[in-house]
């Protein structure tokens, strides 16, 4: 490897969300694990604070949070603060100056969605396209444009912010396409930061007296929550809902930090979930999963599926009971795994070179 750098990774990282955190985590340490003096650069805006905080106590707006869960949301949100304060980061800086960024060799955009427009307080922020940033290196590590699909294209000033990237990668093929059409030329393909240092994750799991199946999302559809609730009952593994308030599962932890979400997940029996992050950390502890992701999630949870030949996890209202007796009562086939290994190696290889 090449001599180690100072590297800035540009991403959301004080997000109140479990994938957000876990991604940030895990590609700051990644980084310094390979040698580089990685840094999160902790950018900060009033407005986008603010919207964060109104997500974090009304996750399924237009339905309100009752009353009694609001003490559990916040109890979640300062776990969260915590856990923000204890990552290596940069001194603060305004989101809108990233001029005041100084002594980076290189500055790491991504993961998540940092390319979204559509986000709904990050959308369409310039410094995620690099506009500002000083480094001479600019890279981009499994960039996503989440729910802007790639029929609705790139506008010429976007394109010409991305061409300024010294290395590009992404992590879905909704965004390839995106790039392909805006530069014409083909991005790296890499793996989410926590399928790629799934070690930096790695906490004991939760001991319970029951066996139980994590369920991380919140608003599924009806056919869905009929057909976990009637698993459940079958094969007597409890539901329990992380993070979020689900009215049909027997038992909620919406209060749980991101180190207990972790925990939470290496622990149970089975995920149930309709958030990328939630397939994500199923494939890394080879847990027995079903996925129907929101319209929101949709691009990122299909791409996945499709990268790595798990589709079958992406269940439908048209799935059976023995759908959903195989899929949460087996691990993910042994094909998935190889075709992490695949990617795990090519995403350590675009690092090597963009970062060489």
């Amino acid at each position: 490897m090449a001599s180690p750098l100072r590297v800035g990774v540009l991403t959301f990282h004080r997000c109140i969300n479990y994938g957000s955190y876990w991604q940030a985590r895990c590609l700051v340490e990644g980084l310094r694990g390979r040698g580089h003096d990685a840094v999160l650069l902790d950018h900060h805006d009033d407005d986008v604070a603010r919207a964060e905080w109104r997500c974090a106590f009304q996750p399924s707006l237009p339905l309100r949070s009752r009353a009694d869960d609001l003490p559990r949301y916040k109890a979640k949100g300062r776990k969260f603060l915590a856990a923000f304060d204890a990552l290596p980061q940069s001194e603060r800086f305004r989101l809108d100056q990233p001029e005041a960024l100084e002594g980076f060799d290189a500055v790491v955009v991504g993961s998540d969605e940092v390319w979204n427009f559509r986000h709904p307080w990050y959308g369409g922020k310039p410094i995620f396209f690099g506009e500002g940033v000083g480094a001479p290196r600019l890279v981009s590590y499994a960039a996503s444009f989440g729910n802007h699909d790639a029929v609705d294209g790139i506008a010429p000033e976007w394109v010409a912010r991305l061409a300024r990237f010294t290395a590009i990668s992404v992590r879905d093929e909704n965004a390839r396409r995106l790039v392909i059409e805006a530069l014409g030329e083909e991005p790296a393909m890499v793996l989410d930061p926590c399928l790629q240092f799934p070690d930096v994750a790695r906490v004991a799991p939760t001991v319970a007296e029951r066996r139980y199946a994590l369920v991380y999302g919140h608003i599924f559809p009806d056919w869905l929550q009929v057909q976990v609730t009637a698993w459940s009952k079958r094969s007597g593994v409890e539901l329990v809902s992380v993070g979020y308030r689900n009215d049909w599962v027997e038992r909620h932890l919406i209060e749980a930090g991101p180190i207990e979400f972790a925990s939470l997940m290496a622990g149970a029996s089975a995920v149930v979930t309709n958030f990328f992050h939630g397939c994500v950390f199923a494939l890394t502890g080879n847990k027995p999963f079903v996925t129907s992701p929101s319209e929101y999630r949709f691009n990122k949870v299909r791409d996945l599926t499709n990268a790595l030949d798990a589709r079958e996890h992406v269940v439908t209202a048209d799935s059976d009971a023995g759908v959903f007796d195989r899929l949460l009562g087996t691990p993910p086939a042994a094909r998935i795994g190889d075709a992490i290994d695949a990617l795990r190696v090519q995403s350590g290889a675009f690092l090597d070179s963009a970062l060489g």
